[in-house]
C-alpha cells in the first residue's frame, strides 16, 4: 500500500514553504491561510518528503 501525505490545517502556521517546495503538492488557501494538500501524487516521495522535512510547525506526514 502507498503512502499518502497529510496535513494537519490545525497545527498549520501559513508559512507556505511546503508550496515553495512542491507546489504541485501543497498550496496556501486564500481564505484560510494555511496549507493543504492538493495533489498527493504530484510529486515525487524525495520531493515530499523534503517539504516535510522543512515544515516548522511539523504538521505534514505520511499516512500509510
Amino acid at each position: 500500500m502507498a503512502k499518502t501525505v497529510v496535513l494537519d490545517s490545525g497545527e498549520c502556521m501559513g508559512c507556505g514553504s511546503c508550496e515553495e517546495v512542491c507546489p504541485e503538492v501543497f498550496k496556501l488557501n486564500d481564505q484560510s491561510g494555511v496549507a493543504e494538500v492538493i495533489n498527493p501524487e504530484g510529486a515525487s516521495e524525495d520531493q515530499i518528503q523534503e517539504a516535510i522535512d522543512m515544515c516548522p510547525a511539523q504538521c505534514i506526514a505520511w499516512e500509510g
